[in-house]
């Protein structure tokens, strides 16, 4: 699949689509008001979709992960690129057809076509940390589930990637709405025209914990230590082997 550009920007695209048009869906279908709904909701379709799509583009579906891939050397500027196109591009569709699809007055216009919101009660600036530390801990999970090859949850990293998403929104989409997603953010926002001072958040606050958890992990945990461990990895107490400690 290496520089297969148009089937991963594909399955990037159908991600994101399902993010936004699943996750979107239950804030409209719901108003808004069940929390534990729109947490288990986006949790579950991206659980979903990262299990299944994974093995095509890496199920990142989110622009914020992708910039961590980027900024850890993991993935070319071009494919990041495509995958950026795709994943806004998704959301902005999915969008489009919930636009269609919902009743204005019932749906869209109280909860802004779905679109994550501010709460009163806390600054822009907390807004974009409580972003910023639930992307910060998608993108270690991401890290720890799918890029390390030793990971212990490799095979289902979509449901631990999943529930992570879950966990955050239980706890911050009363503050912010919980997108952890530029592009999820985005498309309701665009559509539905939903522009505010605070919109900033959704696009910085992710983006500057996606780069901090996707650094973290990569210099604590994916660099070779030295000196370099030997023995059986399934262990997870590799130690040197003999001559390398007092070499050291």
């Amino acid at each position: 699949m290496d520089g297969d550009y148009l089937r991963r920007g594909a399955a990037e695209f159908v991600g994101a689509f399902a993010l936004t048009f699943i996750g979107a869906g239950v804030v409209m279908t719901t108003l808004g008001r069940d929390v534990v709904a729109i947490a288990f909701a986006h949790g579950l379709v991206i659980a979903v979709f990262v299990s299944a799509l994974g093995h095509i583009s890496g199920g990142h579906f989110n622009p914020a992960v992708t910039l961590g891939f980027l900024v850890t050397r993991r993935m070319s500027k071009a494919l990041a690129a495509i995958y950026w196109l795709s994943q806004f591009g998704g959301a902005v569709s999915a969008a489009l057809l919930l636009w269609w699809i919902y009743p204005a007055s019932e749906a869209v216009k109280p909860t802004h076509l779905g679109s994550p919101a501010l709460n009163h009660l806390i600054g822009s600036g907390a807004g974009a940390f409580v972003e910023g530390v639930g992307t910060f801990f998608l993108v270690f999970v991401v890290f720890a589930t799918a890029a390390d090859p030793r990971g212990t949850f490799k095979s289902i990293a979509g449901l631990a990637i999943g529930f992570t998403i879950a966990l955050g929104a239980l706890a911050f989409a009363p503050l912010t709405g919980a997108a952890f997603n530029p592009s999820r953010a985005f498309g309701p926002i665009l559509v539905n025209d939903a522009w505010t001072v605070d919109s900033w958040i959704w696009l910085v606050g992710p983006c500057v914990g996606a780069v901090v958890g996707a650094l973290a992990y990569e210099w604590l945990y994916l660099r070779p230590p030295k000196p370099a461990p030997v023995g059986p990895p399934e262990t997870g107490l590799e130690e040197p082997g003999p001559g390398q400690t007092a070499a050291s």
